[in-house]
Order: structure tokens, then C-alpha cells, then sequence
């Protein structure tokens, strides 16, 4: 298997993501790495694996390292960096898209779930190959 495919949106800060610091709010981080993973797994899924399948939050870790303020541009990018049976291990990094400095980062972990049992599913090696360039 290649490299992992890295998938990206662009947002700009908005008045709603400010806390009373009017830096971007922690929360708001997480947010947008749920958006990014969900993003991601729209634009590289069969539309079978969209009815089929959904992916739940196990567990995020975040770093923040710089913040961002109301009108600037940033970068969300993510990957996956491995599956494992039910389980994906993605990274997210948010840069400023003036000066590409590193805003936040998340590694989070997600499960798998079959829709109509409710119930962790294992990841097919083709799923798998998706993320990963040829």
C-alpha cells in the first residue's frame, strides 16, 4: 500500500467559533476535526458503504499550538494512518493558510458500525485501499 490520501477543507474563522478571548474556542478544534473525518469518508466511500456504514468516535487527542482569530483562512487536512479490524487511527492538522503555521492537531480513533445491527463492522481491505494511494 502507497501513502495515505490526504483530504483537506478550507474555513474561515467566524464569529460563532470565537470564545471571550476572541481566539478560536478549543471546542470549536474538535468540531472541525469531526467534520473533516465525516468530509472525508463522503468523498472517498462508495455510495454502498455510505448506506451501510458509519464511523463513531472512539477517542481525540488534541494539541492546540497557535491561536486563530476571527477572518483568517485556515486548512484542515487529515488521513488516515492505519485501520485495524474495526478501527481507524486518523490524523488531523489544522495551518494557517496565510503562512502554512500549525494551528492544532488531532489523532483520533474511530469504530466502524453496520447501520442496521448498531454494531462494530470490520473494515474490508477494499475500504482500506480508498485512503491509500495505489
Amino acid at each position: 500500500m502507497g501513502e495515505a490520501k490526504v483530504f483537506e477543507l478550507n474555513i474561515t474563522v467566524e464569529q460563532q467559533h470565537l470564545d471571550e478571548m476572541n481566539h478560536v474556542n478549543n471546542v470549536q478544534y474538535l468540531q472541525w476535526v469531526q467534520d473533516v473525518a465525516k468530509a472525508h469518508w463522503e468523498h472517498a466511500a462508495k455510495p454502498e458503504w455510505l448506506a451501510t456504514y458509519a464511523w463513531f468516535a472512539v477517542d481525540h487527542f488534541i494539541e492546540y499550538k497557535k491561536p486563530a482569530f476571527l477572518g483568517e483562512a485556515l486548512i484542515v487536512k487529515t488521513h488516515v494512518k492505519a485501520f485495524t479490524g474495526v478501527k481507524s487511527h486518523r490524523l488531523v492538522r489544522i495551518y494557517k493558510a496565510e503562512n502554512g503555521e500549525l494551528v492544532a492537531q488531532a489523532s483520533t480513533n474511530w469504530c466502524m458500525v453496520n447501520k442496521a445491527t448498531q454494531r462494530p463492522a470490520r473494515i474490508p481491505q477494499e475500504m482500506i485501499e480508498a485512503y491509500f494511494e495505489s
